[in-house]
């Protein structure tokens, strides 16, 4: 079971996606497990063979417990007999004590449990629907209920009271420790810089007149790829302190700040943001909001990100002042978009104007690193046709 955010200490099995025997490429889905933050497809990390499937649908299982056994594709398969014995041995008088044995799990089949088996997609919406799962048979593999299941109930049926499923005050006990632990072991320090965006929201709207409706900007994806550029200038914001040294991170991966509907927070990673062009960095970014929000979040997006970037969009509040979420040494904050006065050359002209907050392990950085962090982001802000 991976450990999927610093806040996560256990999750429940609700799904195996694999049976033993089955091959399996990097990348693909082994099984769902639902967290406090919701369900999750855990992903293999390598090429290999599903040898044993270890825990039962239902199951919750600790982070670092085992949930299957896999084997490498070139290595070779566990013997079915137990090798053979010397060719002479000493007759022994009585059959000797067989030595104890510690057990070993037994492969678990995909068998149904007292957990309703349901993809999570259909786990969401038979909730946002207020249709029992247990009410339901399913059509999907190993009778798991589908979302076709969920929309023929509510046409037949009028809905239930939801049950199961997602739990925000779970999610906000998670989130809770999670930044209890931050503030309490992180020495936290904050710079805060005012960006016009004058600059940056002009060219936008050109450029998105051009641009198919599906396919336009916003104004998020310029904050995170000029943070991405920002941080390849500045790598020592970049990564995790772990075991009481900064380890840089291998790759700039940020975790976006998603607001859930029902309550509670999430921020799965946009990988290689740096090296994404913008218009594949907003279609990223939407898939990711997307799923965040109605199930089919991966392991590999939970379990990475390099730093936290939370943005209050279109929502009142001049700036925040965000926790880092550890092991992360630095989260960046950006406030709503407000006009403002703003001097420029001498003049005096509105500007549209955003609050970027950074908050850093001091363990880490200091001050003097911060301020170029903010100041690599402005640079770029103020030069959008280089993003």
């Amino acid at each position: 079971m991976p450990s999927l955010g610093a806040d996560m200490e256990s999750a429940i099995l609700v799904e195996w996606s694999v049976k033993p025997g089955d091959t399996l490429r990097r990348g693909d889905i082994i099984g769902v497990v639902e967290t406090e933050k919701g369900a999750i497809e855990i992903e293999v990390f390598e090429d290999c063979v599903v040898e044993e499937l270890v825990v039962a649908v239902g199951t919750e299982v600790k982070v670092d417990g085992v949930l299957a056994r896999l084997r490498g594709t070139r290595e070779a398969a566990a013997p079915a007999t137990a090798p053979a014995r010397p060719a002479v041995v000493p007759p022994p008088a009585a059959p000797p004590a067989a030595a104890p044995r510690e057990p070993v799990p037994r492969a678990v089949p995909p068998l149904p449990s007292t957990r309703v088996r349901a993809s999570p997609a259909a786990r969401r919406e038979a909730k946002a629907r207020g249709i029992a799962l247990d009410g339901l048979t399913g059509s999907g593999v190993y009778g798991a209920v589908c979302l076709a299941d969920v929309a023929r109930a509510a046409a037949a049926a009028p809905a239930r009271k939801p049950r199961g499923g997602f739990d925000p005050a779970a999610m906000r006990r998670a989130i809770g420790n999670a930044m209890s632990r931050s503030k309490r072991e992180i020495p936290h320090y904050y710079l805060t810089q005012s960006i016009s965006l004058g600059a940056a929201l002009a060219w936008l709207a050109r450029e998105n007149e051009s641009r198919p409706v599906t396919e336009r900007l916003l104004p998020a994806a310029l904050l995170l790829k000029a943070t991405a550029l920002a941080l390849a200038r500045v790598p020592a914001l970049n990564g995790f302190f772990t075991d009481g040294e900064f380890v840089a991170g291998k790759g700039i991966h940020i975790g976006w700040a998603v607001s859930l509907r029902g309550g509670g927070l999430i921020a799965p990673a946009l990988h290689d943001a740096d090296r994404l062009s913008l218009t594949a960095l907003m279609a990223k970014l939407r898939d990711l909001v997307q799923r965040a929000r109605t199930g089919g979040l991966r392991s590999s997006e939970m379990m990475d990100p390099t730093i936290t970037v939370t943005s209050l969009g279109e929502r009142s509040a001049e700036a925040v002042l965000p926790i880092i979420y550890p092991p992360q040494v630095a989260v960046i904050g950006f406030g709503s978009v407000n006009e403002r006065p703003w001097v420029d050359a001498g003049r005096v002209a509105p500007q549209p104007v955003v609050v970027a907050t950074l908050g850093a392990d001091h363990r880490v950085s200091d001050g003097h690193r911060g301020g170029q962090l903010l100041a690599e982001i402005d640079h770029h802000l103020q030069h959008p046709e280089a993003l």
